[in-house]
């Protein structure tokens, strides 16, 4: 379990917070989106978790491990893993393979193939692993940076705008990987504007000037859906064709919020 409380955050040089008395938890095994306009400190909670950037103010804990104690930081980097939105500010090595052996150098050699090899099937990226990142798309090479944060088996994996770069079918692989992360029993924070990205979420935490200003359960999306345009994030497309089905006298229950979903329930109250 991640507990943030009371955390604040400012940069240095700048008297605006970025985070002002932030407070909310992340249960195990779901996907939570953290979603706001740019500039609402949505990032920021990323990189603290991960400890990257050094909390000062308020206390975060994972599985009751303190960030800020410097005694933990190696059992939290290996419980805490962090992919940023460009995957080409994140690659060392030409070769796929270098770049996940890198961060598994002291394993011995059996255990970082076996770790290797089950981290690029777990990203359908398995029949490229003799190749070279440069001659894969921006969303390939977004796959193999989460297989490199797989590769490290950590527990809980945050995704800082992972598809904002990528085209549409790559932005659905991804989706679909995630899906699959959380069928594992990983824990996900997905950081993002995209508006099909909180349907992936069991929870959607909405963040304005620094605090979290509403928690929206997926069985909530449809009811609160119009609370996304409150605070300038485009509303899923998905909500809005619910919300007009709804306003029809049509209700369709859906548990994954998927196109495919969809198409399925109309299907059936058709046969009827």
């Amino acid at each position: 379990m991640i507990k943030v409380e009371n955390v604040s955050f400012c940069y240095k040089n700048k008297k605006e917070k970025v985070l002002d008395g932030l407070n909310f938890s992340i249960q195990e095994g779901e996907i939570v989106a953290l979603v706001g306009k740019n500039g609402s400190g949505k990032s920021t909670i990323g990189r603290l978790i991960a400890g990257i950037t050094k909390l000062k103010v308020g206390t975060i804990t994972i599985d009751g491990f303190d960030v800020s104690d410097r005694k933990n930081r190696g059992i939290l980097q290996e419980k805490v893993g962090i992919v940023f939105q460009n995957p080409e500010n994140q690659i060392i090595f030409n070769k796929i393979d270098d770049e996940l052996s890198f961060s598994l150098k002291n394993l011995e050699k059996t255990e970082k193939e076996r770790r290797i090899l089950q981290a690029l099937k777990q990203v359908e990226m398995l029949e490229h692993k003799d190749e070279d990142l440069y001659t894969l798309s921006l969303g390939q090479k977004q796959r193999i940076m989460i297989a490199e944060i797989l590769a490290k088996n950590p527990k809980y994996i945050i995704l800082d705008e992972p598809t904002t770069m990528i085209d549409s079918q790559g932005k659905e692989k991804i989706y679909e990987i995630i899906q699959n992360l959380k069928k594992q029993g990983y824990t996900v924070i997905c950081i993002t504007n995209l508006a099909d990205e909180i349907l992936l979420a069991d929870r959607t935490y909405i963040l304005a000037d620094g605090k979290i200003v509403q928690e929206i359960p997926k069985e909530d999306l449809v009811e609160q859906a119009k609370i996304f345009q409150k605070f300038g994030i485009q509303e899923p497309t998905l909500l809005k064709i619910l919300l007009a089905l709804k306003s029809e006298g049509i209700q369709i229950e859906l548990q994954n919020y998927s196109i495919t979903e969809l198409v399925d329930g109309l299907k059936r109250r058709m046969r009827k």
